[in-house]
């Protein structure tokens, strides 16, 4: 989760006030797939675990990216590798770090999306690296603002909430991006979004892909 320092403190207060919102913990939850799925769709396998504290979204979301290739390590060594701490993951280029330490190699690069709404040509980059990656069985790891109004399936109507969440999956035919989401927000851990909200989630933050 990154933030401001006000922004921080208000995400600080989400993750103490919310907790019938937030369910977090080590304990695995079952991945679900689409029970149907077309010819072209593409959903990674993965080993998903919700984040296990409030400020655990980071080294969740590079978790679950991890186990699309590894046995990923836990989400407490992660969080020492991104340097995570009560405030959150700093910012995404900590996560193209990690998840390239990891795998070995250079696949991961930082794609920042600094216009609010994006640009075309951001959302095209967008769209390329979602279906390019997960045909190559490379996940995306995305930090997100999703404020009141464009927010995903299950956050708390009135917050403003800055996570990270992992993108494994798509369907080009609704062109859909299908969301492994560590917070569990209301027992949502595995939804899809249309691939205009989610890259309107993105700015003004970036992903790893």
């Amino acid at each position: 989760m990154n933030a401001s320092l006000m922004d921080r403190r208000r995400l600080l207060k989400l993750g103490a006030g919310s907790a019938a919102a937030l369910a977090v913990g080590s304990a695995a939850v079952a991945a679900t797939t689409p029970t149907a799925q077309g010819a072209n769709w593409k959903v990674l396998q993965h080993d998903y675990q919700a984040q296990s504290n409030y400020y655990y979204c980071g080294p969740a979301a590079v978790r679950i990216a991890l186990s699309c290739r590894m046995a990923a390590p836990s989400q407490d060594a992660l969080a020492g590798a991104l340097g995570t701490t009560t405030n959150g993951t700093d910012h995404i280029g900590l996560v193209t770090n990690v998840l390239n330490a990891k795998l070995g190699g250079g696949w991961y690069e930082t794609k920042q999306m600094p216009n609010d709404p994006p640009t075309q040509a951001q959302k095209d980059l967008l769209w390329n690296d979602v279906v390019y990656d997960i045909d190559r069985n490379y996940p995306i790891v995305a930090n997100i603002v999703a404020p009141p109004g464009n927010q995903p399936p299950g956050y708390p109507a009135d917050q403003t909430i800055y996570h990270y969440f992992t993108a494994i999956g798509y369907n080009p035919d609704l062109r859909q991006v299908y969301i492994a989401d560590p917070a569990n927000f209301s027992g949502n851990h595995h939804y899809w979004l249309s691939f205009d909200q989610f890259a309107s989630l993105v700015p003004p933050k970036g992903y790893s892909a």
